[in-house]
């Protein structure tokens, strides 16, 4: 798969990752042959399918792949396949390691999740070996948050080594720490590998793309609708009288949020892509649907022109439910002029 193939995507959260339950009924229904079909048809050109490890292995018998996880993922393929649409296969959580579970992670730290982090990611190699290059690319893990980037890094040529050794000419996607940020991208080590596509993701101003998120500490509390273009009134009184919440957001304090604002945020990835003469991939933007309909079209519109006008990538976040979905539980198209704005139309 050619790096700059990937223009126009939309991620499938909710449905084999972060799901309430699992459950094979809902893993049968929430994403069907129809949906993908829908996305192809709408202009997408490919999806960025998150997936997490207890739906390709068990706790008591790592290194096992289970054969219900593969038939989920082998049938999105042949899906994908026949819409025309290519695939990003993100690992969304990995053994030891959940991006919205810090306090219980354990990846960083532990040599023997390491060790079973490599050794999944070689199983998972074996078996998907045989799909067309064109077809299927790979994400190493996503939304990494370690102390340091230099452990991230480790981990990550581990995992390269041992897919080499397996696939040495599949399409690879690794971003950076602190939740992909695009801050630190330029931590990432520069890995020999002509085949690696760099990523990151971008959710800012959080006060904007997460106000009023109920997982967003500081955020819930404030409680306020914040517009784009626009600022965030009160959070300088509001962080004045909650300093526990300084860290996360004094950054929004006093900032007008605009396209100006959104291509200086930008500019560490378009500085990055610059200085290795290659295109970057955007895996996840988005704003949350508390924000008012006009805010999320004035920004995700601004988003997608910065992108297409960087050499970036993306895939948005997300096609269904999630808080962010572009269709509601039934599948019911919750606003077309969104999705007109993400495929360009």
């Amino acid at each position: 798969m050619e790096k700059h193939c990937l223009h126009k995507g939309i991620n499938l959260g909710g449905w084999l990752s972060q799901y309430k339950r699992y459950d094979h009924q809902h893993f049968g229904e929430f994403i069907t042959r129809a949906d993908i079909q829908r996305i192809a048809d709408w202009g997408f050109d490919h999806i960025r399918l998150p997936i997490d490890y207890p739906m390709l292995e068990c706790d008591s018998r790592p290194g096992k792949l289970l054969e219900s996880g593969l038939d989920y993922l082998f049938g999105c393929l042949k899906w994908c396949e026949k819409a025309g649409l290519r695939v990003i296969l993100d690992l969304h959580k990995a053994p030891g390691y959940a991006f919205d579970e810090q306090e219980s992670n354990q990846l960083e730290q532990s040599i023997a999740y390491q060790d079973r982090l490599v050794r999944l990611w070689s199983e998972i190699c074996s078996a998907l070996q045989a799909v067309d290059e064109d077809l299927l690319a790979l994400e190493l893990l996503n939304e990494v948050h370690f102390k340091s980037s230099a452990v991230w890094n480790e981990i990550a040529q581990r995992i390269l080594r041992a897919i080499r050794q397996i696939d040495s000419k599949r399409l690879i996607l690794l971003g950076g720490n602190y939740f992909c940020s695009v801050d630190h991208l330029s931590e990432l080590v520069r890995f020999d590998d002509p085949e690696l596509l760099y990523k990151f993701h971008f959710y800012l101003p959080a006060s904007v793309t997460h106000q009023k998120a109920y997982w967003f500490d500081g955020l819930y509390e404030f409680d306020q609708q914040v517009g784009y273009p626009g600022e965030a009134t009160g959070l300088r009184e509001f962080l004045e009288k909650n300093p526990q919440y300084q860290e996360r957001l004094s950054e929004d304090v006093d900032q007008y949020f605009d396209r100006v604002y959104l291509l200086k945020r930008l500019q560490p990835a378009i500085a990055f892509s610059h200085s290795l003469n290659q295109p970057l991939h955007c895996g996840e933007f988005g704003v949350i649907d508390k924000a008012d309909r006009q805010t999320r079209i004035n920004w995700i519109r601004d988003m997608v022109s910065l992108f297409e006008g960087n050499n970036i990538g993306y895939a948005y976040w997300t096609y269904k439910e999630m808080d962010f979905g572009l269709v509601d539980q039934q599948g019911n198209i919750l606003d077309q002029e969104l999705i007109d704005i993400l495929v360009r139309r």
